[in-house]
């Protein structure tokens, strides 16, 4: 699984009154590592949205494994799951400063118009991105 793994600063902000980062923050987290890794195909969400396209998440899956708390290092993993023309999972790993498994996700996407939210094909309509993560995927 080739993965991209992005350093997240942990801000006292995302925290709770136990001192461990809110649940809802990893999601954050998540969207962080997602616009990493497409970048890191040569690829960029806002050339997408230039097209009036977004990328809306269908599905978001987390489990939780230990806390990160303010002032530790985290990191987010982030891979492409899986990838069929049309739906789009990525997969993710936060992970404390000793490369722990914090948190465990993944989210699944489609691309929509943006004024109607009509689902597009990605092999379609960008075929530079299918190509792109056809490799990934195939390359695994």
């Amino acid at each position: 699984m080739s993965t991209i793994r992005t350093p997240i600063e942990v801000r006292y902000q995302e925290t709770d009154q136990m001192g461990v980062v809110y649940h809802a923050n990893y999601l954050v987290w998540f969207e962080i590592g997602r616009t990493k890794f497409i970048e890191s195909l040569g690829l960029n969400y806002a050339e997408m949205e230039k097209e009036n396209v977004v990328s809306p998440v269908l599905d978001a899956n987390i489990s939780f494994k230990k806390p990160i708390r303010y002032g530790e290092k985290a990191y987010v993993e982030t891979w492409l799951e899986q990838y069929d023309g049309l739906r789009t999972v990525y997969g993710y790993y936060i992970k404390n400063e000793t490369d722990d498994i914090a948190v465990i996700g993944t989210t699944k996407h489609v691309i929509v118009k943006r004024d109607t939210f009509r689902p597009l094909s990605l092999r379609k309509s960008f075929p530079e991105w299918h190509e792109k993560y056809l490799q990934h995927i195939e390359g695994e």
